[in-house]
């Protein structure tokens, strides 16, 4: 008499997604703002930044009309230093040519150890040009683990992580409440139990325009935008808060607007001495680069850079 054997006779793997991760996807992780940089996503801007004039430059939340070359220039010589230091640099191609601000490409996504969370703009001149995010990370081979949606928007500068299990997530004009629910409640799934909220102050639109970690526990501030709260949790975990009080250079020269190579080495943008000084004073190694006319569009070179790999925080 034949024995018939009901079910599935299968079990399903316990691997977590972590695990499968590189085998799967490739190597794509950050974990910090301050590992050694591996791979970078950016936009090299195309024909969408050539119909920016002294009529309209307004209406895109330029500072100034920008000239197309030289702003394409600056943003190759960054992309050079980053090569010269063994940083892989991907490049999104096919956005519109309606949206001149997307070369600023860190407000799109926010790069996590288990793949991108796709952001939502808040500047209506701005969506649209996730999608063409959303693309390049295919082709990549980067899992999308999650993208802003319903009412929510957020941008990638709202959130700064501080270890594995620990991110700064700000709201402001850029990131409400919605969006900012979103993006922790998708960090928790993958393991930081850490959210550090703080609000963005109306004098700035994302975090990095006042604060950027610039070793493994030093962070450069602007300290009349800080708040006390957000000051606390990181004095509370070690951190040494360096103050940067030039107005000038902090909101005219984007002095903050920096990229850590690896702890301790950074890239900024030139024309910021006393800035600089309180860096090389700290022991940071500063590597200038001129950023004046992509500035133009009220960002910089750490705006125009995602982060796709960083070396994990716990290596150091």
């Amino acid at each position: 008499m034949e024995i018939k054997v009901q079910g599935e006779r299968w079990f399903p793997s316990e691997d977590s997604f972590a695990q499968e991760m590189e085998k799967l996807w490739g190597n794509w992780y950050v974990d910090s703002e301050v590992g050694t940089l591996r791979a970078v996503l950016m936009r090299r801007p195309g024909k969408e930044i050539e119909g920016i004039t002294a009529e309209n430059y307004a209406e895109y939340r330029f500072r100034a009309p920008i000239n197309p070359e030289k702003a394409r220039q600056q943003q190759d010589n960054l992309a050079d230093i980053y090569r010269a230091h063994g940083v892989e640099v991907h490049y999104v191609e096919n956005q519109r040519i309606d949206r001149p601000n997307a070369m600023y490409m860190r407000d799109l996504m926010f790069m996590t150890p288990e793949g991108a969370i796709v952001c939502r703009p808040a500047f209506p001149a701005r969506r649209g040009e996730e999608k063409a995010v959303a693309q390049a990370l295919a082709n990549l081979g980067v899992p999308i683990i999650k993208t802003i949606n319903g009412d929510g928007y957020f941008e990638g500068a709202c959130a700064m992580w501080v270890d594995r299990e620990t991110v700064i997530i700000g709201t402001s004009s850029r990131a409400n409440e919605a969006g900012a629910r979103q993006v922790e409640a998708e960090l928790r799934n993958i393991g930081v139990t850490n959210i550090i909220r703080t609000q963005i102050p109306y004098g700035s639109i994302h975090l990095d325009g006042y604060m950027n970690i610039v070793d493994k526990k030093k962070i450069l501030v602007f300290p009349w935008h800080m708040t006390y709260d957000c000051a606390k949790e990181l004095l509370d975990r070690g951190f040494k808060i360096l103050e940067a009080g030039n107005i000038k250079e902090v909101k005219q020269g984007m002095a903050l607007n920096i990229v850590a190579i690896e702890p301790g080495k950074v890239v900024m943008p030139a024309g910021n001495p006393e800035t600089k000084e309180i860096l090389e004073n700290e022991g940071i190694k500063v590597i200038e680069v001129e950023m004046d006319e992509i500035m133009n569009g009220w960002g910089s070179l750490h705006c125009m850079t995602v982060f796709l790999r960083r070396d994990p925080i716990a290596k150091y």
